[in-house]
């Protein structure tokens, strides 16, 4: 079935005749258009058009699996008004803003309906073709850092590793996925301590996070690392931590839930006594966002499912000390789990 059949086939369980598309990943997803943030999506039952403007009429016709409406007068909502006319039409309720929403009823006959995650359910399994660019997106990731490890050491700028992993991933084609993390000693302790001008020092561990994006796809890894020889402490949080995450990756597998993968996890760290120190969710679907569906959190009972692409990532943060992160990139297979990122753990 196809992208644009499933999504039809999504709008009768969400109970509205169209869905008006305005997230950007989920733009390209149904258009192909990779410039989503400066387009709208529009499918009814009978037809589905891709709205943007005249600085994408050649880009759009190049890349849009959709006819393509190029926004001059009359614009784009008085040309979806003729389309959507006494219809019930769903809106993406989490990304649209007011603004958004006011416009379309000032031009539009017709009932709005908020919706949440009909086309996030659709992307939660990849295809074949997804699935090859994010490994790609990865790989280009494991390569990069293969290059950067050695300059991980003492007395170097944490923002100078981020800027030669930026600009390692630029060389290989690929865009910077998100802010690069790169966070020394005791701001380890900052799960999303992005890179600054501290210098890092001998005897710290330093956590680092980064991915690629390649044709719209992300990559998402990290790993910390050894600068010296760190204290008997924060070598026994590293050990906990991988022995965590390994366990979490072993046991990923078709219709385990989501939130009994963090558990396995969060267990390991509460015998360490870590409990505590793992302050965030064990990992996240990633595609065309760098966070997706499905969430690894406690509570969640969404079933693994083969296709699925998360990351498994435990951590424990101590404040004022440091902390310590290890992810990887997992493919869900009809047997159980493929490991997409092939950069070793350090042994600390």
């Amino acid at each position: 079935m196809s992208r644009l059949e499933q999504t039809r086939a999504a709008l009768g369980a969400a109970g509205v005749d169209a869905l008006w598309i305005s997230h950007p990943a989920n733009v390209r997803y149904i258009s192909g258009f990779s410039s989503g943030s400066d387009g709208k999506a529009l499918v009814t039952a009978g037809e589905a058009v891709l709205y943007t403007d005249a600085r994408y009429t050649v880009q759009a016709a190049a890349e849009s699996a959709l006819p393509q409406f190029i926004a001059r007068p009359p614009g784009t909502y008085e040309d979806a008004a003729s389309r959507v006319k006494g219809l019930r039409v769903g809106f993406e309720a989490e990304h649209l803003t007011v603004a958004g929403l006011e416009a379309l009823r000032r031009h539009w006959d017709a009932e709005l309906v908020p919706t949440r995650g009909v086309m996030e359910g659709l992307r939660l399994i990849k295809s074949a073709e997804e699935v090859a660019l994010i490994r790609e997106a990865q790989a280009i990731a494991d390569r990069v850092f293969a290059e950067v490890r050695p300059m991980i050491r003492a007395g170097v700028r944490e923002l100078d590793v981020a800027l030669e992993l930026e600009m390692g991933l630029r060389r290989a084609g690929a865009e910077v996925g998100f802010d690069v993390i790169v966070a020394g000693g005791p701001r380890g302790a900052m799960p999303h301590g992005v890179a600054s001008e501290r210098v890092l020092e001998d005897g710290e561990l330093v956590t680092v996070d980064f991915g690629a994006r390649w044709r719209g796809y992300h990559s998402d890894m990290t790993r910390t690392v050894a600068v010296g020889t760190p204290s008997e402490e924060m070598r026994r949080v590293y050990r906990a931590v991988l022995e965590a995450e390994q366990a979490a990756v072993a046991a990923v597998r078709p219709g385990m839930k989501s939130g009994d993968l963090d558990a396995v996890a969060r267990g390991i760290l509460e015998e360490h006594g870590l409990g505590e120190a793992f302050a965030h969710s064990l990992g996240h679907g990633v595609g065309l966002d760098i966070h997706e569906g499905p969430g690894l959190r406690m509570g969640t009972d969404t079933p693994l499912e083969p296709g699925m692409v998360i990351t498994v990532e435990p951590g424990a943060y101590l404040p004022g000390v440091g902390g310590v992160r290890i992810e990887d990139l997992v493919l869900v297979t009809d047997m159980g789990y493929e490991v997409l990122s092939l950069t070793p753990k350090e042994s600390v």
